[in-house]
């Protein structure tokens, strides 16, 4: 077990960031900003390097899919280690937009989540389907609530989505509804798809 002293650790860092000279090697877009654990079709566990140019590159290629901006609130549900949150996190922060952290318990109660995205007025709304068929549900146990969202987008990764299980959503905001994306699979091949209604 290693036992930091934060205070006395910071206190002995440099206050500026290192040098290249200083680094075994210059940093590059190349370089490795996360890796990803996946079995993707085979079913053994391999861990995929994804570069700092990967992640720059998904956000500046699907911008003109988007308006995002800083009027815009986006919720970062995901765990950090679901690269889904590479997207939540910087897609927020690269477009000088509000992020609000979903506490993790919060994030299993549909429910109150449901109740967070109206009350802080979320624009941006990244979701496994499973997870937002089960927002579908609690929006309709609470109707009331749902006409108060203020979504512009609710992108969809992780996991394939099923579109009939939509048509709920689409009966109670077919005017007001938000733009569907399904982005499933944005980290293998950066591509996106539009839904484009019922």
């Amino acid at each position: 077990m290693i036992t930091l002293r934060w205070p006395a650790a910071l206190a002995q860092s440099p206050q500026t960031n290192p040098s290249d000279a200083e680094r075994t090697q210059p940093l590059t877009p190349h370089n490795p900003a996360y890796v990803i654990y996946t079995s993707g079709s085979t079913g053994t566990p391999k861990g995929v390097v994804v570069t700092h140019q990967n992640v720059a590159r998904l956000l500046d290629a699907t911008a003109h899919w988007f308006d995002f901006g800083p009027d815009d609130v986006w919720a970062l549900f995901h765990s950090y280690a679901f690269d889904f949150s590479v997207w939540e996190l910087w897609g927020a922060l690269l477009h000088g937009s509000q992020l609000v952290v979903i506490p993790y318990l919060l994030s299993r109660s549909p429910a109150e989540f449901l109740h967070l995205l109206a009350e802080r007025q979320v624009t941006v709304l990244n979701q496994t389907p499973s997870a937002f068929y089960q927002l579908i549900q609690a929006e309709l146990e609470n109707p009331k609530l749902g006409q108060n969202l203020a979504l512009r987008y609710v992108i969809f990764g992780g996991e394939a989505l099923e579109f009939r299980r939509l048509a709920d959503w689409y009966q109670h905001h077919c005017e007001s509804s938000p733009l569907l994306v399904n982005m499933y699979g944005n980290h293998r091949d950066h591509r996106a798809c539009e839904l484009s209604g019922p």
